[in-house]
């Protein structure tokens, strides 16, 4: 079904190729999972089979790439739409109508499909990704969890062959995901689509696949059976990692062949104490920073409240993982909280970050009654996509900017802290043009430079590999160590067991768990880490808690 032929792509600016003459055949109706650490080529290789490169994108391919018997470059992507279907890392930049129903048809209108078969196939979708309560939503109403599904649906309902997904799940709960993934995976089987997946959230995704294609930044692509690519891979799963650790043959790819080859090693933990997965919170000696009471958010035309009467202390020192499925109200807090977004009722209190040493307090205030940039110095935002405050032409206009608004004086500038966070960054880069951690990283610093008590982080961890996940938990816990809370609204249950110390669990706008990370995710099917899932009963988030406690032993068959 799709070819690569001796492949190479050349980007005009880069001293290296991307892709160097990679030769590949995907066979019809298989799921190929493309891993890889960000930068190196992933969505480059995807963009080269509906042949958005190098038509759209520039530089020059060599070799060829055949989709279903067509060549790429002969055939742009408008050439392709009736084979291959796209779905990007950000779906807003795909939509093109107002409503969910009228996204789901427009490929159809686009393909002359007649408008009998185009409704049933409407419905078809709306059920198989549980978007029909919202099929008459606006778009822009939705969250980011379900534009994603509507992005995914709208792709499908013009029955492509191929399937091209660059991080379907980034920004989906759980439970959200899974049903994703198992509709991807009917297709697969049930239709014999050919399926080509991005995802740096490997935990999710690698259980499904049949063939793994592993680029380790060279320009080369490895491509194998998943147990036999991952033995050597620098990026894995949890789950993997621990059976690498042990030595386990074949490696276990899913919780249920892991539980099956744990049995041994549960017992000789058993007898051990338990490492802890974070170092002992210190947010409980620490003053409160942040107190709301009676918070609700509600938007116009929404019959129900977003935010229902929320009560949430924070303490300076701990780091704090807001949980939920999609839309039960995280975005809709944090915007609350930080003083710009609506809120309909209740207070937020706000305390002088560091506290005056006259009054250890603070003169606490609300951030949504003051100027904004007085509300930057008491609560930082970084939101679901950075970008959204990235409006200059340089990394340099965006850090003079940020310090010109903070009036740095004697504390540090958005520059010195970038290179704390992110050394290396040229100033002359576009921000648009770096690396989702860079621009992650870019954005922090220009919220830190105000030196705001209260950090808040939504969704942070999409698009970062596991490498980028482990510097961000680095960041929160030096964030954490000054005095601030921070708060990391996510679904990445493996980036909560090894960063938060306590986990708030929203549902409907309302609170519905809130106390230490090891407690709350552990007893939750839903959000417990692999670990946790293949470990249990004993208590075990992460596999350095493993490595802690049981030495490795290499390659025991």
């Amino acid at each position: 079904m799709i070819t690569f032929d001796h492949v190479t792509v050349q980007y005009d600016a880069a001293a290296d190729p991307v892709l160097r003459d990679i030769d590949l055949t995907v066979e019809e109706g298989e799921l190929c999972l493309v891993v890889g650490h960000t930068g190196v080529g992933k969505s480059t290789l995807l963009g080269a089979v509906n042949g958005l490169v190098p038509h759209f994108t520039g530089g020059t391919l060599f070799g060829s790439v055949t989709v279903d018997g067509r060549d790429t470059a002969h055939h742009p992507p408008r050439e392709l739409a009736d084979v291959v279907g796209v779905v990007g890392q950000d779906p807003l930049d795909g939509f093109v109508t107002d409503t969910v129903e009228e996204e789901l048809a427009y490929s159809m209108e686009q393909l002359a499909v007649p408008p009998e078969t185009m409704r049933k196939r409407v419905e078809e979708t709306l059920d198989l990704l549980g978007l029909a309560d919202l099929r008459h939503r606006a778009l822009h109403e939705l969250s980011g969890g379900q534009q994603q599904r509507v992005a995914i649906g709208s792709v499908l309902t013009a029955h492509p062959r191929v399937l091209v997904l660059d991080e379907p799940t980034s920004a989906l709960d759980p439970t959200a995901a899974e049903e994703v993934l198992a509709a991807i995976t009917r297709l697969v089987h049930d239709l014999g689509v050919t399926v080509l997946l991005a995802e740096h959230r490997l935990e999710r995704v690698v259980q499904y696949a049949d063939r793994v294609l592993y680029l380790p930044g060279d320009g080369r692509a490895v491509s194998g059976a998943p147990a036999d690519v991952f033995r050597t891979t620098t990026i894995a799963p949890p789950i993997v990692e621990l059976g690498r650790h042990v030595g386990w043959r074949p490696l276990p790819l899913s919780v249920r062949d892991a539980r099956r080859a744990a049995a041994p090693l549960r017992a000789r933990l058993a007898a051990t104490p338990v490492p802890s997965a974070r170092p002992a919170i210190t947010g409980a000696q620490q003053p409160s920073v942040l107190d709301a009471r009676a918070v609700s958010v509600r938007y116009r035309g929404q019959a129900l409240p977003a935010v229902r009467e929320v009560d949430l202390e924070l303490r300076g020192g701990e780091t704090v993982a807001l949980m939920g499925r999609n839309g039960s109200g995280k975005s809709s807090l944090l915007w609350a909280l930080q003083g710009s977004g609506q809120r309909t009722g209740g207070t937020v209190r706000v305390s002088h970050w560091p506290p005056p040493k006259s009054s250890p307090e603070g003169p606490a205030r609300d951030p949504g009654s003051v100027s904004a940039a007085q509300a930057r110095r008491l609560v930082g935002l970084v939101p679901q996509t950075p970008t959204d405050l990235l409006y200059l032409e340089s990394v340099k206009q965006e850090l003079d900017q940020s310090d010109a608004e903070s009036a740095v004086g004697a504390g540090p500038s958005a520059r010195t802290v970038l290179d704390r966070l992110a050394p290396g960054i040229d100033d002359g880069a576009h921000p648009r043009d770096l690396s989702e951690g860079q621009k992650l990283a870019l954005v922090l610093a220009i919220q830190l430079c105000a030196a705001p008590g209260v950090v808040l982080l939504d969704e942070p961890t999409r698009g970062l590999d596991y490498r980028a996940k482990a510097e961000l938990t680095r960041i929160c816990d030096e964030l954490a160590a000054e005095g601030r809370a921070v708060v990391v609204s996510t679904h990445d249950v493996e980036f909560v067991a090894r960063t938060a110390d306590r986990v708030v669990v929203m549902a409907e706008g309302e609170i519905v768990a809130d106390g230490p990370a090891a407690d709350v995710v552990v007893s939750s099917p839903v959000f417990a880490p692999q670990v946790a899932k293949v470990l249990a009963p004993l208590p075990y988030l992460t596999v350095d808690q493993v490595r802690a406690t049981e030495p490795g032993e290499g390659g025991r068959p």
